[in-house]
């Protein structure tokens, strides 16, 4: 009997870390869902691609900061999974969706705070709980966090504080569901040159000259750093990994 391929859920799938961690599970064996808020062109390319690697795909839209949505992303997600997988679960979730705020303290307003926690905290908790039937027993879940949680950089406060709940969150859903076999880690990657934050990085030499003389492998990341490491720690290998926060950063701020 042919063993039915894995299946990943990731959430802010259309480009960056998600776009790169879909392409690095397809490669890997994985057929993938991917999430987008409003890139849904970018989100179809992936799904073709993700299908020219031979692995099926499918890209379903989400406003991952809008709790009061995701009974009906839920059904969506049941209607994708029964038309194109002929099943009913996922076998790992990537919490992956988010934006940047580069605000200091004395800046940052209630609105800004506000957004950052729905989308970074409630989303991912409330999202995850919704999930938690339809994620199959000895699956995987893996949120995203940020090196910004280890080291301090001024003008990312809240957007830390966000992913330090994350980390915390981590850990009780690794002991609520590690009876069903269910591991749960976190990834925190450094600083990455990608769209994230308006790409920010991306766009000034002089940070990322920074950023390179401040990291023992004396670059910035690249979102092709990351995506195996998300694809690692769902596969069988990473089996006995479980509740921990894996940087990648290429250490940064040693």
């Amino acid at each position: 009997m042919t063993q039915q391929p894995k299946l990943a859920l990731i959430t802010g799938g259309s480009r960056g870390l998600g776009r790169n961690a879909a392409l690095a599970l397809a490669n890997k064996g994985s057929d993938v869902i991917v999430t987008y808020h409003s890139q849904q062109e970018q989100a179809e390319t992936l799904v073709q691609e993700v299908r020219a690697l031979g692995r099926k795909a499918a890209a379903i839209q989400l406003d991952a900061g809008l709790t009061a949505s995701f009974d009906g992303f839920k059904d969506e997600l049941l209607q994708v999974l029964r038309d194109t997988w002929q099943r009913e679960q996922i076998d790992f979730l990537i919490n992956n969706a988010g934006f940047g705020l580069y605000a200091s303290i004395a800046d940052t307003t209630e609105a800004q705070f506000d957004e950052l926690m729905n989308v970074h905290v409630k989303g991912v908790f409330f999202l995850t709980q919704k999930l938690m039937p339809l994620l199959a027993d000895q699956g995987a879940i893996i949120n995203v966090s940020s090196g910004l949680t280890r080291f301090t950089i001024a003008g990312s406060a809240a957007y830390a504080a966000m992913k330090g709940a994350v980390e915390v969150l981590t850990k009780y859903m690794a002991k609520e569901l590690g009876a069903r076999g269910i591991r749960v880690n976190t990834i925190a990657p450094g600083a990455i040159a990608t769209d994230f934050g308006g790409g920010r990085l991306r766009g000034s030499q002089e940070m990322q000259a920074f950023i390179s003389g401040q990291t023992a492998l004396g670059r910035t990341g690249e979102a092709d750093d990351i995506g195996g490491v998300i694809a690692s720690l769902c596969s069988s290998e990473m089996g006995w990994v479980n509740a921990q926060r894996v940087e990648a950063s290429g250490g940064m701020f040693l």
